[in-house]
Order: C-alpha cells, then structure tokens, then sequence
C-alpha cells in the first residue's frame, strides 16, 4: 500500500527565541487522516513546532509545507486561511462571552447558511455545549472549556488541526474524554498533530509519535507497533 503524500512537511527547521536556539533541524511529517504526538521533554521544542507551523513564531532557517505551499514566514491569519487551526494550552477563550459566541469567532470567515450549518455539527458534536451555550465561558468546567476551545477551532473547517497540550489541567475523567473526541475527529478524516506530556493520552490517541530531544528529532515509530514497549519510549524522551 502506497504511503500518502504528506499535507505537512517539515524540513530542517530552527527556530530560536532572541539568541537561544530552540529547533535545531527538526524534520518530519504529518499525513492526511493522522494523529501525529510530538513527544520530549520541557524544552525540547515541542509547543515551538506548533507556533511555527501557526505562524507565531518565524523560523530563522528551514521550511514548513503545507498540502505544496511554504508557508514558513507567513503571519498567522494567512496560514489560518489555509486551514491549520490551533488549540493553544492557554485556550484562548473568551470567559465573558458565551459558549456560542466563542464557538462563532472560529467562524468569521463563513457566515448564513454555512455558519449555521457548522455551528449545528459542533453541537452534535458537543451536546454538552449546546445545553451550555447561553452560559458565559468563565462558568464551565476546565474540560467543558477544553471543549468550547476545540469546538471553536473545529468551526473553521481545519484541514490539520494542533492540540497543545489538550490533557493539561485535567481530570482522568475529562482525559478519556478528550480521547474519545481525538477518537471521533480521526473517524471523520481530521488530520492532527498533537502535542501531549500525559503519555496514557499518548498512545491511547496518536497513530505515530515522534520524540524531540534539544530541538531534534531522535526517535519515531508507529504506536501499534510499540505497544510493548512504552518504557523504552519514556526513556528516550527524558534520559
């Protein structure tokens, strides 16, 4: 079986805040329908693959493709346009507006029928968010707001979506419920790159994994196939 050709391809890429490097020719890839985990250390450039994948950071050297177009430089609001929508681990929500409110501003580039339309998947999607959505932000639950911040980047339509940090904060409930979700986003053909330190979330999600040392790619595989051999992959990440 043929592999498919990759929708994001990195490639030799470094990227540094002020004069500390951080990615020192990081390359992998990421193919449609995937959920790909980036696995490492604090500090190993992780969180800094996505800000540059999103555009929030500019890399000094290296190249970011998406579905054949560089995008590496480009600001945030066209590489958004593109289709790469990220669930940040701050959230990013808005705590005095309400559910739906929150979930719309992931849509402002659609609108009438199309945005109606979304809107209603997200909340089959999320009925908890539906009985929730008069409600302000502020007053859900950590994992309830996990849900508004996914169900936000979900209204753009993503061709790949980011999850950073999608466990952080909470509950073993709320966790195998954002596994669930992944679960569910992967049934429906939603390419994803995850970025995640609960590793039980890990390997219960992700198809592949990658392992970042130093700004370095140093170990990768299929999970399936390690399913016996977490342990090794643990001490790669931290010994």
């Amino acid at each position: 079986m043929d592999t498919p050709e990759p929708l994001l391809k990195i490639r030799d890429l470094h990227v540094g805040y002020g004069k500390k490097p951080i990615l020192r020719g990081a390359s992998y890839d990421v193919v449609p329908g995937e959920c790909l985990t980036l696995l490492g250390a604090n500090g190993s450039g992780k969180s800094t693959s996505m800000n540059a994948i999103c555009g929030f950071v500019r890399p000094s050297a290296g190249s970011v493709l998406f579905d054949g177009q560089e995008t590496a430089g480009l600001p945030p609001h066209r590489i958004f346009a593109l289709g790469i929508a990220q669930v940040s681990q701050a959230r990013d929500l808005f705590p005095d507006l309400t559910v739906e409110d929150n979930l719309r501003l992931g849509a402002m580039r659609r609108g009438g029928k199309e945005l109606t339309q979304t809107l209603a998947h997200i909340y089959d999607r999320f009925p908890r968010l539906k009985e929730r959505r008069k409600q302000a932000t502020r007053t859900l639950s950590g994992g309830e707001q996990q849900m508004v911040a996914i169900g936000r980047a979900l209204m753009s339509r993503p061709r790949l979506l980011l999850l950073d940090e999608p466990s952080g904060g909470l509950s073993p409930q709320f966790c195998e419920e954002i596994a669930r979700i992944i679960d569910t986003l992967k049934e429906d053909g939603v390419t994803m790159l995850m970025v995640e330190q609960n590793l039980n979330l890990a390997f219960r999600a992700a198809d592949r994994f990658i392992v970042l040392r130093d700004g370095e790619v140093v170990d990768g595989g299929d999970v399936r196939a390690m399913a016996g051999d977490h342990d090794a992959i643990v001490r790669n990440i931290y010994l």
